[in-house]
């Protein structure tokens, strides 16, 4: 999943930008530092944490800088071009560009590129690439032509490969794009023709590019708004030969209509690409993420301002023009799954346990006899060795389903330990999944069989899922059988949505009379859940403040700046907590859940309410924000599940004169840890500065005060 966080401004200044934008964002080798030059004749340099310009630099009076500013990593230096070829080289403490070291070059510059690990790379507007170093010992050295008359550079990128810096531009001729690739340790300059795919018009409005040790993967955004790719050799089998490449679909429809002249298109990770899209009807622009992998789009955001159609983007954070003032985007992108692309998948494994795919091989299927004919000619084809060693296994599968179809439960139950006991084979899981499916498939002939701890025990061999079985939770219901359900529950990672539901609502319903006949262990929740007084005292949890019952006047405990009022007794008793905690770890898409959770009656919605509140306090009891215990629900699945439940059913919780104190608290701890978060944000940026001073000490000082002020 991918997420766009809170905008901010970087500057309240305006920027002095021209129609086209700015000409670049750029890195300093300061972590938190960038080099912003504006369409006319100055530089700034800006703290992102701070939101505020440390240096400012400009050119003097008809002079216009013609390229983007950037930090020599070797060096610390700053280096930018004005007027094409007249280069400059400062550092912090210069303060008049016209005083610091200049150079006038032969031929003029398109980009300058500053890459760590390697010094910085001139690109000239005809093609060819220099050498910083090389370029200031001989300023006035002849510059040759690479590429063709009428022939022009559109957009450039530089990688490091092996340790070796590799430039790539792409350039205009008529209509048609070709791309260079340009081997700085070897020399070595590669031409590319890129030839449009089948349905992809010509005009390309945006390029971006991501590599890996063997391709350049060049996108494209063109204007009927889909996006393209291309795969570039960053070791070319003939690089005098002029190439030919194809740009094949990679997304379609990221921009609705015709792709407009402002559109910026830069690539984050492998799996996700930010698209800038501008509105030429209102000043409305859109900035979205989009996922490659699984084509659906993650995350988007309206720029009512409007913007000037360019993109950057640094240590996850996006830089653009939104109107005057340069505003930064901070982003995350997960790893891209398909779990995170449809909802959250939550895995939960016992330390020490094997991992086992969850999957039916039909091939090996003994319950529908599929292959059965050609998984039985390679077992001729083994050899005596595997062939003895399988057969034990086959044979006590085979004997075990037997004793299913007519013994009773105690005698299968024995015959399936022995059974268990026998080293796994291959394949154990469709093994395992037969033996279930036989096991249901008589308790739904024979009403009176229900071989409880048998399922239990299959259960627990963490082989299973519910694709696998979907029959058993469904028997479980019926049954009202909650030990299976809540190991169910705990070890499928596939339950739908809709059994989780009807699952919660069998644990709200059933008595506590008997839950507490039933064997089901609360020894995971001792720690942090009490029993309640009584029945009548649920749904009606005593209301404590500070620890303290708020009508007592004989209390002298204060209570801290920002609390709220504390449960001292949980909601509900241990084995109905065990249950619910079941739930809280189950697998879920909110999109499916919600519907689901409407079903639920308004009196089991407001005592799991009361419950999840209560565990949200005892989390916010010890500095971890964790609850003790093996596998406790985590203060997200928390979170998660409160606006979960308040999401589907608010308005009814509203109606409840159970729910509102409920709803009162948990509007007053919200502010409360808004508040907290604040601070805590602020002193996490004061001791980013205070790392920062550390790294940066000389080893050779022997004494030194350093004053850090905390705001």
């Amino acid at each position: 999943m991918a997420a766009l966080e809170e905008e901010f401004t970087l500057s309240g200044v305006p920027l002095g930008a021209g129609p086209d934008g700015l000409l670049g964002v750029e890195p300093s080798d300061k972590t938190d530092q960038f080099l912003v030059t504006d369409s006319g004749r100055t530089v700034i340099l800006y703290k992102v944490s701070d939101q505020k310009p440390l240096g400012s630099w400009s050119v003097k009076q008809g002079q216009t800088i013609t390229c983007p500013a950037v930090c020599n990593f070797q060096t610390g230096e700053y280096i930018v071009v004005h007027d094409d070829k007249v280069l400059r080289i400062w550092n912090n403490e210069d303060v008049n560009l016209d005083k610091v070291f200049k150079a006038t070059l032969a031929a003029e510059v398109y980009r300058i590129h500053s890459i760590q690990g390697t010094e910085p790379l001139v690109l000239f507007k005809k093609g060819a690439v220099r050498g910083l170093e090389a370029l200031l010992a001989e300023p006035q050295q002849k510059i040759e032509t690479v590429i063709s008359d009428e022939e022009m550079i559109k957009w450039t990128k530089i990688f490091m490969v092996f340790k070796h810096p590799v430039l790539i531009f792409i350039t205009e001729k008529h209509g048609n794009y070709f791309a260079y690739v340009q081997m700085c340790n070897s020399r070595i300059l590669s031409r590319y023709t890129l030839l449009p795919g089948r349905e992809e018009k010509p005009v390309i409005q945006s390029f971006t590019a991501s590599v890996d040790r063997k391709f350049i993967l060049l996108m494209s955004l063109s204007s009927d708004g889909c996006i393209y790719e291309t795969l570039i050799p960053t070791h070319p089998s003939d690089p005098e030969k002029n190439q030919v490449v194809v740009r094949s679909l990679l997304l379609k429809a990221v921009v609705s209509g015709n792709a407009p002249n402002g559109v910026a298109l830069s690539v984050l990770d492998r799996d996700h690409v930010a698209v800038l899209e501008t509105s030429p009807s209102a000043p409305k622009d859109c900035l979205s993420i989009w996922n490659i992998k699984f084509q659906t789009l993650q995350a988007s955001k309206e720029l009512l301002q409007g913007t000037s159609g360019q993109l950057w983007y640094y240590r996850e954070n996006l830089f653009m023009l939104h109107g005057k003032f340069l505003t930064v985007i901070p982003y995350k992108c997960k790893m891209s799954s398909l779990a995170g692309a449809l909802g959250k998948l939550k895995h939960i494994q016992d330390p020490g346990t094997h991992a086992v795919p969850h999957f039916v091989n039909w091939e090996t299927s003994q319950e529908y006899g599929l292959g059965s004919q050609n998984s039985e000619q390679s077992r001729i084809l083994r050899s005596r060795k595997v062939e003895v060693s399988l057969q034990p296994a086959v044979s006590a599968s085979t004997q075990l389903l037997l004793t299913i179809k007519n013994d009773t439960e105690k005698h299968i139950e024995v015959e399936l330990r022995k059974f268990l006991a026998i080293k796994q084979t291959p394949d154990f899981h469709t093994v395992i999944g037969d033996i279930v499916t036989r096991l249901l498939g008589r308790c739904k002939a024979e009403p009176s069989f229900y071989p409880r701890n048998c399922l239990m025990q299959l259960i627990q061999t963490h082989v299973l899922s519910y694709s696998l079985c979907p029959g058993l939770m469904e028997v479980a219901l019926e049954k009202t059988d909650v030990q299976t359900l809540q190991l169910c529950l705990q070890q499928f990672p596939d339950v739908p949505e809709s059994v989780t539901c009807a699952c919660l609502k069998i644990l709200m319903c059933i008595s506590d009379d008997s839950l507490q006949e039933t064997d089901i262990s609360a020894e995971l929740v001792f720690g942090y859940s009490d029993t309640v007084q009584d029945e009548k005292m649920e749904g009606q949890t005593e209301i404590m403040e500070n620890g303290f019952n708020p009508k007592e006047e004989n209390c002298n405990k204060e209570k801290p700046k920002g609390t709220t009022e504390e449960t001292t007794l949980s909601p509900v008793t241990p084995k109905r907590a065990a249950l619910l905690n079941a739930v809280l770890h189950s697998a879920y898409s909110e999109a499916f859940l919600l519907p689901h959770l409407k079903d639920i009656p308004a009196q089991h919605v407001t005592l799991f309410l009361q419950y999840l509140y209560f565990l949200y306090l005892k989390c916010s009891e010890n500095a971890t924000m964790t609850l003790p215990g093996i596998h406790p629900p985590t203060l997200n699945e928390i979170m998660d599940w409160i606006c979960l439940l308040l999401d589907a059913n608010f308005t009814v919780v509203v109606m409840i004169p159970e729910a509102k104190r409920l709803l009162i608290n948990l509007y007053k701890f919200v502010k409360a840890q808004i508040s907290v978060y604040s601070e805590l944000n602020k002193i996490e940026v004061s001791f980013r500065e205070l790392q920062k001073l550390n790294q940066e000490k000389n080893n050779t000082e022997l004494y030194s005060i350093e004053v850090l002020e905390l705001f």
